[in-house]
């Protein structure tokens, strides 16, 4: 009786997230990497990175030429891989502001980054849509409402 060869099993490649932390006071890792991989899809290769607001900043001007600290921003790469920015201030701030629980608002703009990173993208009113449907989707499975319901 002869051997036959095996099959080989063909998998797909899983994503690969890591986080950064320039500040102390940004959520848990694991949190971080949790809300991430609920919108990775399951090829993306990407780094979280926790900022203050100087080095936010300081992107947000030599990459997008606007000179001020934002919430999140998207560096992709192609499109399995890419860098996240996001500005522990600014989300803090803005959580405040609209009365949110900060892992929530956190949760948000970290899906919303990795859906960028995905090719999605909010220039259109039709695409901005559909990227707010999948967001609230996402956050709904994590256990958030819809961060774009005003109460």
């Amino acid at each position: 009786m002869t051997a036959t060869p095996r099959k080989q099993r063909r998998t797909k490649a899983a994503s690969r997230l890591a986080v950064q932390r320039a500040v102390r006071a940004a959520p848990a890792a694991r949190l971080l990497l949790r809300w991430a991989r609920a919108a990775a899809g399951a090829t993306l290769r990407a780094t979280l990175r926790v900022v203050g607001r100087a080095e936010s900043r300081r992107l947000n001007h030599v990459f997008r030429k606007r000179d001020y600290a934002t919430n999140v921003m998207a560096f992709s790469y192609d499109r399995t891989r890419g860098d996240i920015v996001l500005c522990h201030p600014v989300i803090v701030r803005e959580a405040r502001e609209q009365g949110k629980p900060l892992p929530a608002h956190y949760a948000h703009v970290v899906v919303h980054g990795l859906l960028h990173l995905r090719g999605f993208n909010h220039a259109r009113r039709a695409d901005a849509a559909a990227m707010e449907r999948r967001e609230v989707r996402i956050l709904r499975t994590l256990g958030f409402a819809d961060p774009y319901t005003v109460k």
